[in-house]
């Protein structure tokens, strides 16, 4: 137990956390929000299955996102928190490391009601997305990519209509 505890500085040292904010917007089902997200991100170094000059790595994200919709007539004001774990796809070495990505999330809405005839029927959401994107800097601490993101309460209740949304991101590594 000792000597793990040893290693155990060494491992913490070996994380990486960063800030990640993204914008988007969703059009889809005659809904029109514009979303700020701002997300911390853990990077626990986690790398396998080596492919050809790429790996599969894993970071896990904590997401704190502001909506709003001009023409909403319920709530256009929404907030949403949630965490999300991302598996990529990433080139191993380069001055700049291209990488597609997917993770599956949950996600809390402060009102489930977007408009009097659009409703996503629970503040629970489960939130998945696929992306692309590149790491670059002399140390890889800049991140910039695209996510189309779906959210949906897989029908735990009705009318499950989900929203859709388009983001740009940037993120910076510590």
């Amino acid at each position: 137990m000792f000597l793990l505890s040893l290693g155990a500085p060494g491992i913490a040292r070996a994380d990486h956390f960063g800030v990640q904010v993204a914008g988007g917007i969703a059009n889809s089902h005659d809904v029109h929000e514009n979303k700020v997200d701002l997300a911390g991100v853990w990077d626990p170094k986690w790398s396998w299955w080596a492919i050809a000059g790429w790996h599969f790595t894993a970071v896990f994200e904590a997401h704190a996102a502001y909506w709003h919709s001009g023409a909403a007539d319920a709530h256009n004001n929404i907030f949403e928190f949630g965490l999300t774990p991302v598996v990529r796809f990433i080139k191993n070495s380069g001055a700049i490391r291209p990488y597609v990505e997917a993770g599956v999330g949950v996600r809390l809405l402060s009102h489930p009601s977007i408009s009097s005839h659009y409703t996503m029927s629970s503040a629970f959401q489960f939130a998945d997305m696929v992306g692309v994107g590149a790491s670059f800097g002399g140390r890889q601490q800049y991140q910039a990519g695209f996510r189309f993101q779906h959210l949906s309460n897989a029908s735990i209740k009705e009318p499950n209509p989900g929203i859709d949304f388009e983001q740009l991101y940037v993120q910076y590594n510590f």
